[in-house]
């Protein structure tokens, strides 16, 4: 069974995630992940990946909690979790842009795979939720470092804590995600928005990623040092003639990426 299906549209790659009936995150799932991402980001025709759930029901509910009971009184699981680290973080810190599509549940691992993503779109029905903590357990695939860089601890905490699920325009609320739109029109709007990222420069793309995530893990004083290394980076670069040259002849520019 093919848990992951890959579909290009010009330079937009579109991941569906097909695991019925809830697109869990098997371990079989992981490896998906790894392998699918693993060539998309080696793919130089590839300039930004959307990742969506197959369905209308869910982006992907959870963990598969068949798998649980399996590591209950091993004391030697940190292994497996680092591995699940490693798998997340290559997602997390891909060269390219990526866009989750919460349409349906986003919970559990699901939930902290939306989290690698770097723009996440929910549909009106989606539910979102961290609750690991009803099952005795906390996030185990980054949640816990994730959810409060991106909305602060307070507000981690409590979802965290409660285990509560919340509605897509709560999550637009606090933050967690960037745009709420009706059912059934999350891929066609992350589609849009993929097509005007893409229309820019994908060298200023990489390094405005590299800046922002290499950055937030620096002292204020270091990420600008590191802002400052990737701005010159640009200057010796092709495309920022381009850029200059387009606008001063108020055209549209045409970056060829170099």
């Amino acid at each position: 069974m093919t848990l992951l299906k890959v579909e290009k549209q010009d330079q937009i790659a579109i991941v569906t995630i097909d695991n019925p009936p809830m697109n869990a995150l098997s371990a079989a799932m992981k490896e998906a992940l790894r392998e699918v991402f693993s060539d998309l980001n080696a793919n130089n025709e590839v300039n930004l990946i959307i990742l969506i759930g197959a369905g209308k029901k869910s982006f992907m509910a959870g963990a598969d909690i068949k798998e649980l009971p399996q590591r209950i009184g091993n004391p030697n699981i940190i292994p497996q979790t680092m591995k699940t680290h490693e798998i997340f973080n290559f997602i997390d810190f891909s060269p390219k842009p990526t866009i989750a599509v919460l349409n349906g549940y986003t919970l559990g691992g699901g939930f902290e795979l939306a989290l690698t993503c770097d723009l996440r779109i929910a549909e009106e029905h989606a539910i979102l939720g961290v609750p690991e903590v009803k099952l005795g357990l906390l996030p185990g695939a980054g949640g816990t470092q994730r959810l409060p860089r991106l909305i602060g601890e307070a507000r981690a905490k409590q979802l965290l804590f409660t285990g509560d699920h919340i509605s897509a325009e709560e999550a637009l609320r606090i933050g967690l995600v960037n745009q709420v739109v009706p059912t059934g029109e999350g891929l066609q709007t992350a589609l849009q928005l993929a097509k005007k990222i893409c229309s820019n420069s994908l060298l200023a793309l990489k390094n405005i990623k590299k800046a922002v995530d290499e950055g937030s893990e620096l002292s204020f004083d270091k990420a600008l040092e590191r802002e400052a290394e990737l701005f010159q980076d640009l200057f010796l670069k092709e495309d920022v003639k381009e850029g200059v040259q387009a606008f001063l002849e108020k055209r549209k520019p045409q970056f060829q990426g170099r």
